[in-house]
Protein backbone atom coordinates (compact mmCIF):
# COMPACT_ATOMS: atom_id res chain seq x y z
CA UNK A 1 0.00 0.00 0.00
CA UNK A 2 1.52 3.35 -1.02
CA UNK A 3 0.95 5.10 2.33
CA UNK A 4 3.32 5.94 5.17
CA UNK A 5 2.59 4.99 8.79
CA UNK A 6 1.03 8.34 9.78
CA UNK A 7 -1.19 8.28 6.72
CA UNK A 8 -2.32 4.71 7.43
CA UNK A 9 -3.08 5.65 11.04
CA UNK A 10 -5.20 8.61 9.94
CA UNK A 11 -7.14 6.71 7.26
CA UNK A 12 -7.93 3.84 9.62
CA UNK A 13 -9.12 6.12 12.44
CA UNK A 14 -12.67 6.65 13.65
CA UNK A 15 -12.09 10.41 13.26
CA UNK A 16 -11.45 9.91 9.53
CA UNK A 17 -14.50 7.62 9.22
CA UNK A 18 -16.70 10.26 10.88
CA UNK A 19 -15.40 12.95 8.52
CA UNK A 20 -16.11 10.71 5.54
CA UNK A 21 -19.64 9.99 6.77
CA UNK A 22 -20.51 13.55 7.83
CA UNK A 23 -18.68 15.71 5.27
CA UNK A 24 -16.86 14.00 2.40
CA UNK A 25 -19.49 11.61 1.04
CA UNK A 26 -22.46 13.99 1.43
CA UNK A 27 -20.53 16.62 -0.56
CA UNK A 28 -19.04 14.23 -3.12
CA UNK A 29 -22.34 12.48 -3.81
CA UNK A 30 -24.66 15.48 -3.67
CA UNK A 31 -26.96 15.10 -6.65
CA UNK A 32 -25.42 11.77 -7.73
CA UNK A 33 -27.77 8.86 -8.41
CA UNK A 34 -25.97 5.67 -7.33
CA UNK A 35 -28.65 3.15 -8.23
CA UNK A 36 -28.77 -0.32 -6.72
CA UNK A 37 -25.52 -2.03 -7.79
CA UNK A 38 -22.24 -0.16 -7.38
CA UNK A 39 -18.49 -0.69 -7.41
CA UNK A 40 -16.15 1.19 -5.11
CA UNK A 41 -12.58 1.25 -6.41
CA UNK A 42 -9.93 1.59 -3.70
CA UNK A 43 -11.92 1.45 -0.47
CA UNK A 44 -8.78 1.40 1.69
CA UNK A 45 -9.71 0.80 5.32
CA UNK A 46 -13.42 1.01 4.56
CA UNK A 47 -14.56 4.43 5.80
CA UNK A 48 -16.52 4.96 2.56
CA UNK A 49 -17.63 1.35 2.35
CA UNK A 50 -19.34 1.43 5.73
CA UNK A 51 -21.45 4.38 4.54
CA UNK A 52 -22.15 3.00 1.08
CA UNK A 53 -23.48 -0.34 2.34
CA UNK A 54 -26.15 1.59 4.25
CA UNK A 55 -27.24 3.46 1.09
CA UNK A 56 -26.98 0.88 -1.70
CA UNK A 57 -28.29 -2.71 -1.74
CA UNK A 58 -25.38 -4.24 -3.68
CA UNK A 59 -21.82 -3.00 -3.18
CA UNK A 60 -18.68 -4.50 -4.68
CA UNK A 61 -15.40 -3.14 -3.31
CA UNK A 62 -12.18 -3.59 -5.30
CA UNK A 63 -8.98 -3.14 -3.30
CA UNK A 64 -5.40 -3.61 -4.53
CA UNK A 65 -3.77 -4.35 -1.16
CA UNK A 66 -4.20 -8.00 -0.08
CA UNK A 67 -3.92 -7.31 3.66
CA UNK A 68 -6.55 -4.60 3.43
CA UNK A 69 -8.83 -6.96 1.48
CA UNK A 70 -8.67 -9.39 4.42
CA UNK A 71 -9.55 -6.57 6.84
CA UNK A 72 -12.49 -5.43 4.68
CA UNK A 73 -13.81 -8.95 4.29
CA UNK A 74 -13.62 -9.52 8.05
CA UNK A 75 -15.51 -6.27 8.81
CA UNK A 76 -17.98 -5.96 5.93
CA UNK A 77 -17.77 -9.16 3.89
CA UNK A 78 -21.27 -10.16 4.94
CA UNK A 79 -22.65 -6.88 3.49
CA UNK A 80 -20.37 -6.26 0.51
CA UNK A 81 -18.49 -8.29 -2.07
CA UNK A 82 -14.78 -7.51 -1.59
CA UNK A 83 -12.36 -8.34 -4.41
CA UNK A 84 -8.57 -8.24 -4.50
CA UNK A 85 -7.71 -6.52 -7.79
CA UNK A 86 -6.30 -3.41 -9.44
CA UNK A 87 -8.94 -0.84 -10.40
CA UNK A 88 -7.25 -0.65 -13.81
CA UNK A 89 -8.06 -4.35 -14.42
CA UNK A 90 -11.44 -4.98 -12.85
CA UNK A 91 -12.46 -8.67 -12.76
CA UNK A 92 -16.03 -7.63 -13.47
CA UNK A 93 -18.38 -8.03 -16.45
CA UNK A 94 -19.06 -5.29 -18.99
CA UNK A 95 -22.04 -2.94 -18.64
CA UNK A 96 -23.30 -4.32 -15.32
CA UNK A 97 -23.19 -1.64 -12.62
CA UNK A 98 -25.34 1.42 -11.97
CA UNK A 99 -22.40 3.41 -10.52
CA UNK A 100 -18.68 3.27 -9.96
CA UNK A 101 -17.19 5.44 -7.23
CA UNK A 102 -13.78 6.21 -5.79
CA UNK A 103 -12.86 8.56 -2.96
CA UNK A 104 -9.47 9.97 -1.91
CA UNK A 105 -7.56 7.20 -3.66
CA UNK A 106 -6.72 8.40 -7.16
CA UNK A 107 -3.80 10.47 -5.84
CA UNK A 108 -2.23 7.17 -4.74
CA UNK A 109 -2.20 5.85 -8.31
CA UNK A 110 1.40 6.35 -9.49
CA UNK A 111 0.84 7.67 -13.03
CA UNK A 112 -1.76 9.54 -15.05
CA UNK A 113 -1.78 6.63 -17.50
CA UNK A 114 -2.74 4.21 -14.70
CA UNK A 115 -5.46 6.62 -13.57
CA UNK A 116 -6.73 6.75 -17.16
CA UNK A 117 -6.92 2.94 -17.22
CA UNK A 118 -9.05 3.13 -14.05
CA UNK A 119 -11.35 5.61 -15.80
CA UNK A 120 -11.59 3.27 -18.82
CA UNK A 121 -12.42 0.30 -16.58
CA UNK A 122 -15.07 2.31 -14.73
CA UNK A 123 -16.61 3.13 -18.11
CA UNK A 124 -16.45 -0.52 -19.25
CA UNK A 125 -18.28 -1.97 -16.22
CA UNK A 126 -20.98 0.71 -16.10
CA UNK A 127 -24.28 0.00 -17.78
CA UNK A 128 -25.52 2.67 -20.20
CA UNK A 129 -26.70 5.66 -18.20
CA UNK A 130 -24.50 4.67 -15.24
CA UNK A 131 -22.53 7.18 -13.20
CA UNK A 132 -18.85 7.44 -12.34
CA UNK A 133 -18.33 9.73 -9.35
CA UNK A 134 -15.88 10.50 -6.63
CA UNK A 135 -13.67 12.95 -4.87
CA UNK A 136 -9.99 13.40 -4.29
CA UNK A 137 -7.66 15.71 -2.44
CA UNK A 138 -5.77 18.63 -3.87
CA UNK A 139 -2.26 19.52 -2.74
CA UNK A 140 -1.62 21.96 0.09
CA UNK A 141 1.08 22.15 2.74
CA UNK A 142 -0.59 19.77 5.24
CA UNK A 143 -1.48 17.31 2.47
CA UNK A 144 2.13 17.26 1.25
CA UNK A 145 3.41 16.63 4.80
CA UNK A 146 1.02 13.72 5.24
CA UNK A 147 2.28 12.21 1.99
CA UNK A 148 6.01 12.23 2.68
CA UNK A 149 7.18 8.84 1.46
CA UNK A 150 3.79 8.11 -0.14
CA UNK A 151 2.74 7.89 -3.74
CA UNK A 152 1.19 11.31 -4.43
CA UNK A 153 -0.11 11.99 -7.93
CA UNK A 154 -2.97 14.47 -7.61
CA UNK A 155 -5.54 15.14 -10.32
CA UNK A 156 -5.38 18.42 -12.21
CA UNK A 157 -8.92 19.85 -12.01
CA UNK A 158 -8.45 21.66 -15.34
CA UNK A 159 -7.47 18.46 -17.19
CA UNK A 160 -9.80 15.94 -15.54
CA UNK A 161 -12.90 16.68 -17.69
CA UNK A 162 -10.99 15.99 -20.92
CA UNK A 163 -9.48 12.81 -19.46
CA UNK A 164 -12.94 11.51 -18.49
CA UNK A 165 -14.32 12.47 -21.91
CA UNK A 166 -11.50 10.54 -23.61
CA UNK A 167 -12.56 7.48 -21.57
CA UNK A 168 -16.01 7.82 -23.17
CA UNK A 169 -17.92 9.68 -20.46
CA UNK A 170 -20.41 12.48 -21.07
CA UNK A 171 -22.04 15.00 -18.76
CA UNK A 172 -18.71 15.47 -16.96
CA UNK A 173 -18.91 17.75 -13.95
CA UNK A 174 -16.12 18.82 -11.60
CA UNK A 175 -15.94 21.28 -8.73
CA UNK A 176 -13.66 22.26 -5.88
CA UNK A 177 -14.82 22.35 -2.27
CA UNK A 178 -14.94 25.99 -1.13
CA UNK A 179 -13.18 25.29 2.18
CA UNK A 180 -11.00 22.19 1.80
CA UNK A 181 -10.18 22.66 -1.88
CA UNK A 182 -10.97 18.99 -2.51
CA UNK A 183 -12.03 17.97 -6.01
CA UNK A 184 -15.27 16.14 -6.79
CA UNK A 185 -16.35 14.77 -10.13
CA UNK A 186 -19.19 12.95 -11.78
CA UNK A 187 -19.71 11.67 -15.31
CA UNK A 188 -22.14 9.43 -17.14
CA UNK A 189 -21.82 6.54 -19.54
CA UNK A 190 -24.12 7.36 -22.46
Amino acid sequence: MPMNRAHRRLCSSEKWAAGVRDRLLPWALDGVELGEDIVEIGPGYGANLRVLIEQVPNVTAVEIDAGTVDLLRAKWGDRARVLHADGAQLPLPDETYSAVVCFTMLHHVPTAEHQDRIFAEAFRVLRPGGTFAGADSQPNFRFRLLHIGDTMNTLDPAKLPARLSRAGFTDVSTSLHPESGGLRFSARRP
